[in-house]
């Protein structure tokens, strides 16, 4: 099993990253994922800690390549984020950028470019929302996500290997 990255303590990667249609497995390595799905409570109250063991470690997942497996841990994280909260619209921007990575590897751009414009739609509408709580949005660079994910759709052909990493943005 591969070390954890920086950031998620001993919490295990997936054996592999699954690619729907391209695996030489099977099936994603549902095992690793059901652990850290188990650490997602039925309800947030409130807001989503940025801290979040189970946030962190989708976050990381989608920037060690992981993008299938991210998109399923912050959907996890997301259906029980508060309704109407800003997490709720920061996390599916975020799903919505980790399953335009895993169609970028998938060699399907035009559907990566649509994904990608949508994350940025929610981004925006992020922005235009009220900020000063202690949740996951209200500590996340959203401005700095926001302008790669318009980097990555200003680049003329969108390459295979550069994803757009959440850490890259900033502190996640």
């Amino acid at each position: 099993m591969t070390a954890p990255p920086s950031g998620i303590g001993h919490l295990p990667l997936p054996r592999w990253a699954y690619v729907p249609g391209q695996s030489k497995e099977a099936a994603a390595d549902y095992d690793t994922l059901a652990q850290i799905a188990a650490l997602v409570p039925a309800r947030f109250q409130g807001y989503v800690p940025a801290r979040h063991p189970a946030l962190r470690y989708g976050m990381a997942l989608n920037d060690h390549g992981y993008f299938w497996e991210s998109q399923e841990i912050l959907e996890a994280v997301w259906a029980a984020a508060p309704q109407g909260g800003r997490e709720r619209i920061l996390l599916r921007a975020c799903i919505l950028i980790t399953t335009a990575n895993l169609r970028l590897r998938m060699q399907k751009p035009h559907v990566a470019v649509r994904l990608f414009g949508e994350a940025l739609g929610e981004l925006e509408a992020l922005g235009m929302r009220n900020v000063g709580g202690a949740g996951f949005a209200d500590s996340f660079p959203v401005a700095a996500l926001a302008g790669l994910v318009k980097a990555k759709l200003e680049q003329p052909q969108l390459a295979k290997a550069g994803c757009v990493a959440f850490a890259a943005a900033g502190r996640t």
